[in-house]
Parts: structure tokens; sequence; C-alpha cells
């Protein structure tokens, strides 16, 4: 019996240690990415949770995506002066091949270590080729953190793990 508990508290506890991540394809890729192509990234508008907005959530989205972009595309900037579908019509297509629009959808930051009830992200990505102004791929993915975060987790926390997971996969 005493084995039994401790294996039960043993799986709680490493359950409670692991955040989790689920991705959706709203549209598949047509093709994997060009490394050679620039990659323009705008700003998404910050992320709210009932009446909390999440003052530089965009930003911090952008600058996950632009970071797991980095690693393969030759060029992988933001814009900060133009959001959303605006972009697409005046960007340097010789320079930049690739339009990525995020869109914060859930952005939520729980007192987790206290509350139980974790942090919470949904992030939609819709990428457009910048030659004929066309969707090329569109996903989603969630993010929860762990039940044991010790304190100082936040959303933005979530981000890097499944940002580079499906920037990575578009290459690959």
């Amino acid at each position: 019996m005493k084995t039994k508990f401790i294996f039960l508290f043993f799986v709680i506890f490493i359950t409670g240690c692991a955040s989790t991540y689920k991705h959706s394809e709203l549209q598949l890729p047509t093709a994997k990415l060009d490394p050679s192509k620039g990659i323009l990234i705008s700003v998404p508008e910050d992320g709210w949770y009932g009446n909390t907005q999440y003052r530089y959530s965009g930003k911090m989205v952008a600058n996950a995506i632009r970071a797991a972009f980095a690693k393969n595309a030759s060029i992988a900037d933001v814009i900060n002066s133009c959001h959303g579908d605006e972009c697409l019509k005046t960007i340097d297509s010789t320079k930049y091949g690739y339009y990525v629009k995020p869109t914060i959808l859930h952005w939520e930051e729980r007192a987790t270590e206290w509350s139980g009830k974790p942090d919470r992200i949904e992030i939609q990505v819709a990428i457009y080729d910048t030659d004929n102004k066309k969707e090329f791929a569109n996903s989603s993915y969630t993010g929860k953190s762990k039940w044991l975060t010790f304190g100082g987790d936040h959303p933005q926390d979530l981000l890097p793990e499944p940002t580079n997971h499906y920037v990575n996969s578009l290459y690959q």
C-alpha cells in the first residue's frame, strides 16, 4: 500500500512539473519555407483576460516568433509601424519573402502557486507569401503552465517551446 502511495505521489509530482502544449493546423503549409527569404513579423495587439490588459504581451509574442525564425531565415525582423493585413500591402517583397501575422487569442496570468490555476496562452500565426499576397500557412498553439511553478512563471514563459517547434516544422 505504501508503495502505491509513493508511486501515485511521484506521478502527480512529475505531471505538475511540466507545461503542456497543443498545436492545431488551420491551413497546412503548401511547401517548406525558403530559408534564403526574409521574414517580416508584425506586432499583435496586446492580450486581454477579463478586464486586464497585459501590456507589452504583443511585443513579447512578436519577439518570440522573431527569435524562432532567426534560427532558420536569412532575415527576421519585427515591424512596429503597422499591424495586420495593412502590412502585407506595403512590404518590400525583394527583402521579405514572407509576412508573419501573429494574433493573441488568449493570454491569462494566474497566481498558479497559490490558486492552482495555470497560466494560459493561445497564439495564432498566419504566414503570407509577399509575392502573391496569399496565405501560405495558418496555425495556432496553446500552452498551459505547470502546476508546480514555485512562483515567477508568466504566460510569456510558455512562448518559446511551441513557437520554436512550429517554426522549425515549417523549414524541415
